[in-house]
């Protein structure tokens, strides 16, 4: 089985990657520049934004897990038009790459944000089936992950292409991008810094540990998982303050937190249903928060070692 990873250098694309490869198929990372982790894997240096080499890359392939994305919503905030491009121009690329190849199903990396364009349907919860309110959509970000919905929901209708669209709670663990909030927490932790809170930080996110989400992506290769979309949501809400106090207290020591103002169009949070991944796919996550955190210091200490002044002995303690 042969299975392509659009972002497979990233922080969620590398995990996947090791996992798929744990499972025997044969992987092809399809990434810009940046080279993947690993060497036993076949590398791609592709522009998702060329149509011809992304056909090109992914013919032969049964699957395609496409994560290539502009995903710092601070970056799409600052360059819209590129996120713009990047997004939705690139989705659609890989979907007609995925058609006009055969392939057998493309799984789509969305997200929970798609939520804030959402009202509440009546249950209590975001669910799957909660209709978009285009208008509060409110960020470049979310309405180009809502496009990309609406573009592989179009290409199922059209063309028969079949999907899964995959809405990411908001993944945390080792490797993770160095502009996402827990890695800059833990960062300026580490070296005596104040962690600063942009707003009050009673925003809030159900996060979910790397390991349980890849494995998200692994029950969603069954066939139940066709044409369908699942909200991969973490077990609990978690407050941007309740963060910066876990690794406040995983660490020890004088850690300060400071307070800043907020950023514009950000998520404030939605209670989004994780009922269908459990009914449908059995997917539980395993991995409570503050044991993720304490996973993703370690792994933070001794990846940063030389940049925090550690010896190796205090870096792996």
């Amino acid at each position: 089985m042969k299975v392509a990873v659009t972002g497979g250098s990233g922080f969620i694309g590398s995990h996947l990657v090791d996992r798929l490869k744990d499972e025997g198929y044969e992987v092809i990372v399809i990434d810009h520049r940046v080279r993947p982790h690993r060497k036993d894997v076949q590398f791609e240096d592709v522009d998702i934004l060329d149509v011809a080499s992304v056909i090109s890359a992914t013919k032969g392939c049964d699957y395609v897990y496409h994560l290539a994305a502009v995903s710092n919503v601070n970056y799409a905030y600052k360059y819209p038009v590129y996120a713009v491009e990047l997004n939705i121009k690139g989705t659609t690329n890989i979907l007609e790459a995925a058609r006009l190849n055969g392939v057998r199903r493309v799984f789509f990396a969305s997200t929970v944000w798609v939520y804030t364009g959402t009202r509440e349907n009546g249950n209590g919860k975001m669910d799957e089936d909660a209709p978009f309110y285009l208008p509060d959509a409110g960020h470049i970000y979310t309405s180009s992950k809502i496009t990309c919905e609406m573009l592989i929901h179009n290409y199922w209708q059209l063309y028969k292409q079949p999907f899964t669209i995959l809405r990411y709670g908001i993944p945390y663990g080792p490797r993770g991008r160095d502009e996402l909030v827990i890695p800059i927490f833990i960062r300026k932790a580490l070296k005596g810094e104040p962690i600063v809170i942009q707003g009050d930080g009673s925003q809030y996110r159900n996060y979910v540990y790397i390991d349980d989400l890849i494995e998200a992506h692994i029950l969603a290769s069954s066939p139940k998982a066709e044409n369908q979309v699942f909200n991969l949501e973490g077990p609990r809400r978690v407050s941007i303050k309740e963060i910066a106090e876990a690794v406040k207290s995983a660490l020890g020591g004088d850690v300060r937190i400071e307070f800043a103002p907020g950023r514009p169009g950000d998520y404030k949070g939605k209670e989004v249903s994780a009922d269908k991944a459990r009914k449908i796919l059995g997917w539980v996550p395993q991995i409570e928060f503050e044991e993720g955190i304490r996973r993703t210091i370690d792994w933070y200490r001794e990846a940063h070692a030389e940049e925090l002044g550690l010896t190796k002995e205090a870096a792996v303690r």
